[in-house]
């Protein structure tokens, strides 16, 4: 079965709902090479068909964050790297604005990982 993408969102309740699509937004409007996609039943944005970040649910808190694939490249107060290795996590309080200038400099980092060639695309 195709996953729909939109059904992953509409099946989420507020303010989860319009969080996360407001930030499906800012990420589809990066650049021409991004794409969604599912992986591991998540929303999955790929550059060049290369994952780079997911959005995703905390089971414990209920709020969204953004996983961003490879974020031991970037530099930021608020991500965090708990057990992993290589992805960081992006926490986002549906209730508050949104802080996109902050998330857009994060996607736009983590896009220029791939076209400098830090991480291969």
């Amino acid at each position: 079965m195709k996953f729909n993408t939109d059904t992953f969102y509409l099946n989420q309740d507020e303010p989860n709902r319009g969080c996360l699509l407001a930030i499906r937004s800012l990420i589809l409007k990066l650049n021409c090479h991004v794409s969604e996609t599912k992986k591991y039943g998540m929303p999955c944005f790929c550059f060049k068909k290369k994952p780079f970040c997911y959005l995703w649910i905390d089971k414990k808190t209920t709020e969204p964050y953004v996983l961003f694939v490879n974020g031991s490249h970037l530099q930021h107060t608020q991500l965090e790297t708990g057990n992993r290795s290589k992805m960081k996590i992006f926490r986002l309080d549906p209730n508050k604005d949104l802080p996109v200038e902050t998330l857009q400099s994060l996607f736009f980092q983590t896009i220029t990982l791939y076209t400098s060639g830090t991480v291969r695309s």
